[in-house]
């Protein structure tokens, strides 16, 4: 992932620091996010680890994905689809955004620098102390528009 290299080690010795032992589920997810290009559901994690044969549950999914949110080790946004989505958070503070198709649920990620400038001019007038933000786009993608 762009602006996440040594992401892992760094959920790892975070999660240490925190008084978390090593798990293999958790291990496991945080190997899985360390690898994505973008955001992912506990229902896809929990697919595709079963599909590299590790026997992991879906509470464990979620338990590892709850405990690296509340370190603020992966970033949760609502796509708008029911279920939420799960990406790592980069040591770096680099991050990217998403255009969401509201008909087959495909998700791009985009950067915008522009768009960056103008959401810390806002932050600066406003009375809250900004510790973050994720912006979500809605509409058709390509291959919808056309059908």
């Amino acid at each position: 992932m762009s602006g996440t290299e040594g992401w892992a080690e760094h959920a790892r010795d975070v999660l240490k620091d925190s008084g978390f032992s090593r798990g293999g589920a958790r291990d496991a997810v945080i190997e899985f996010l360390d690898r994505q290009h973008c955001a992912t559901t506990a229902q896809e994690i929990h697919r595709a680890l079963r599909s590299e044969g590790r026997t992991i549950g879906i509470a464990s999914v979620y338990r590892s994905l709850e405990a690296l949110h509340n370190l603020q080790l992966v970033q949760r946004f609502d796509a708008g689809h029911g279920e939420g989505r799960y990406e790592a958070v980069a040591p770096t503070g680099e991050h990217h955004h998403h255009v969401v198709c509201d008909e087959c649920e495909r998700i791009m990620p985009f950067e915008d620098p522009a768009l960056e400038r103008a959401i810390d001019k806002l932050a600066e007038r406003v009375p809250y102390a900004i510790a973050g933000h994720d912006v979500v786009l809605h509409g058709r993608c390509p291959d919808c528009q056309r059908r």
